[in-house]
């Protein structure tokens, strides 16, 4: 098991050369994320964009005169080592707050740990509706757009390129797998799309061929997969070998395709689309800004982990100065409602379920890189508040 600590502070310090001179001790902000094993380039990107903005924030002067110093755990995207870095972080590191789950289902075990340690937690990246939904926490918030938001988004768009699709569903045999494909089912039924099948593969699958004899029996028109990691450039790779995208139009869950895997599919990932809250292509001052300072760290385009992850920050910061505290009640309070400024713009942290409403793009992938191809206001993608604990 490897285990990687990074004491951001020292080392941000000493790359920007900061002249700040902090007379407080540091706000400490916990990352538990997958720094090894299928997910680690998820990981990669939020441990990028976090920096990025830690780095910014420490240099106008951190938080109420407080530097921020990030502490990293590797948890593999398995949700039992996730709870055991969790729990460190908590109560031997102080904590004051926990970001950096990727695997849904190590998001809804750690929001149970901040529960016990009476802190709040947030996930760039988590997609499961039940996060937000029917397991919803008072502890527990998401910066990222849900799979509700992502299928509302791509629905829209199959409705007019691909009307009454016969859609075969793949997914990833977790919590999020089956989040994502029940929900973007609902939202293709809605705008007239048939069901030809559905499989769940198990997490981190090296043979995705034992599903191709149900898919090539159903002759559907889409394919919808949530994948991610590298398991996606194994699903895309066979299903290029065996033939099956010749005629069939492959869309999907936002972290299917990725500035970090986009490269190892190669050819097979042309013509992929998905519903998304970021999008490098964004074409704005603020993300043109923070694309370029992004690439310049870390040589490679952000994606949506790196900049929901860099946002993140932000909007921790300003929750902690309306708050003028970092006490888990009074930060609970100032969180409610939150609007703050993001590279994709501004997003509001919903009350009453601590989900981010923010607007939603449509991508697809032509000649290696995404371009935007449709547009959803986020009122008219966020849902329904199902949850009911708070």
């Amino acid at each position: 098991m490897r285990q990687i600590k990074t004491t951001a502070l020292a080392a941000l310090m000493s790359a920007t050369a900061l002249t700040t001179v902090y007379a407080a001790d540091p706000i400490k902000i916990g990352v538990v994320t997958p720094l090894s094993g299928t997910y680690a380039g998820i990981g990669q990107q939020v441990k990028w964009g976090l920096e990025l903005a830690t780095k910014e924030v420490n240099a106008a002067g951190g938080i109420m005169g407080r530097p921020v110093e990030l502490i990293f755990e590797d948890e593999e995207a398995n949700p039992a080592v996730a709870v055991q870095k969790a729990d460190k972080v908590f109560q031997v590191n102080k904590v004051d707050f926990l970001t950096g789950t990727v695997n849904s289902g190590s998001t809804l075990a750690v929001g149970q740990v901040a529960e016990r340690a009476g802190k709040l937690m947030a996930t760039t990246v988590s997609f499961a509706d039940s996060i937000t939904g029917d397991k919803c926490s008072p502890n527990v918030y998401r910066v990222n757009a849900r799979a509700g938001q992502q299928s509302a988004a791509l629905a829209v768009w199959m409705s007019k390129d691909k009307p009454k699709a016969k859609v075969f569903y793949l997914g990833p045999d977790y919590e999020m797998g089956r989040s994502t494909v029940a929900a973007f089912k609902q939202s293709a039924e809605k705008v007239g799309a048939q069901t030809g099948g559905e499989v769940f593969a198990p997490l981190d699958s090296k043979d995705y061929t034992q599903y191709f004899g149900q898919l090539r029996a159903a002759r559907p028109q889409v394919l919808y997969t949530s994948v991610a990691g590298n398991d996606t450039v194994r699903l895309f790779t066979q299903l290029q070998e065996f033939g099956l995208l010749n005629n069939l139009t492959v869309v999907g869950a936002s972290g299917t395709v990725t500035a970090q895997n986009i490269g190892a599919i190669g050819k097979a990932a042309e013509g992929f689309v998905t519903g998304v809250g970021y999008s490098a292509e964004i074409d704005t001052p603020e993300n043109k800004k923070f694309v370029e300072a992004f690439k310049a760290a870390n040589k490679i385009d952000p994606d949506l982990y790196g900049a929901d992850s860099y946002g993140l920050i932000y909007a921790y910061k300003a929750a902690v100065e309306k708050a003028k505290s970092t006490d888990t009640d009074k930060v609970r309070e100032a969180f409610k409602d939150l609007t703050w400024k993001t590279p994709q713009g501004e997003k509001t942290l919903r009350a009453g379920d601590h989900q981010a409403v923010q607007t939603m793009y449509v991508v697809r992938v032509n000649n290696g890189k995404f371009g935007i191809v449709g547009q959803v206001k986020g009122e008219d993608a966020i849902g329904a508040d199902t949850c009911t604990r708070f």
